[in-house]
């Protein structure tokens, strides 16, 4: 059986170095990456950084559609982690890193023919909600016991409500996903992604939104392995969590994704999820 062959671009950001450590174990897989540079993210530990081999690495700047699309010729999927990650990102790097990039990435699967582009999102689409309703508010501000036991989960379905264009940024990919799938033969998945931390080490006041490192791949393989007939989704990728906000049921029901891992609010290195 011939391997199915992944690019990762930001492979050498934070999730980007996690999921190339843990795809290339896969007999599967064939993994690739892409970066601006072979520098690692200040974000990822010393141990955690990827080794990429020359024959594997393609050095490429997210504004040469030329060069992207020649490192995505015969490339099955596209994981596109790269980009600005920062909640306060300002607009200038917003608009290079997480707009244009992202079309960028876009347009040079669809030129070089690519099967699926997986893009990494953000639950901070819906962060809205977080700060601002009830009772999701008291879980952001920390006052667990005025929450309701039977909590009414934010859905994939109900309206995006981003706080920072970060988020907007992220919006403008979903929906640039959705644009590519229905006008073109590729398949378009985004993951609502966040709380990803270094060694799995997990602020409590992240808890409610974070996501293991393996569960985070277990997300992204089910994505790679998604039928070809799912032509567009967008799911909620995080593990289970105390106070968890948003419904993680239409990532079983499309992509057959379930956490495995659990991070309760005092989460620390010396737990086990």
């Amino acid at each position: 059986m011939e391997k199915r062959s992944i690019l990762i671009t930001g492979v050498y950001g934070l999730v980007g170095s996690c999921l190339y450590r843990r795809l290339i174990e896969n007999p599967d897989y064939e993994v690739y990456g892409l970066d601006r540079s072979n520098q690692k993210s200040e974000r990822v530990h010393e141990d955690e950084v990827a080794v990429v081999p020359d024959s594997h690495l393609y050095l490429n700047d997210l504004s040469d559609i030329n060069g992207l699309q020649q490192a995505f010729e015969d490339k099955n999927t596209i994981i596109h982690m790269a980009g600005d990650p920062n909640a306060d990102a300002s607009w200038e790097s917003v608009l290079k890193n997480n707009i244009e990039a992202t079309y960028n990435v876009f347009e040079a699967a669809k030129q070089a023919g690519v099967r699926r582009v997986i893009i990494a999102s953000t639950i901070q689409v819906s962060f809205g909600y977080f700060y601002n309703r009830e009772p999701y508010k008291s879980i952001w501000a920390g006052n667990y016991e005025v929450v309701p036991d039977c909590l009414t989960k934010i859905k994939t379905s109900d309206p995006v409500w981003p706080i920072n264009l970060y988020g907007s940024s992220k919006v403008f990919g979903e929906s640039l996903a959705r644009m590519v799938s229905s006008t073109t033969n590729m398949s378009c998945l985004c993951i609502r992604l966040w709380g990803v931390h270094s060694m799995d080490n997990v602020p409590p006041a992240v808890a409610p939104n974070a996501c293991t490192q393996n569960d985070m791949t277990r997300i992204i393989d089910c994505c790679i392995r998604a039928p070809d007939t799912i032509r567009f989704e967008i799911i909620y990728g995080l593990s289970k969590t105390d106070y968890q906000w948003v419904d993680l049921t239409n990532a079983e029901k499309t992509v057959n994704y379930r956490p495995q891992d659990r991070i309760p609010l005092k989460y620390s290195q010396t737990n086990q999820p």
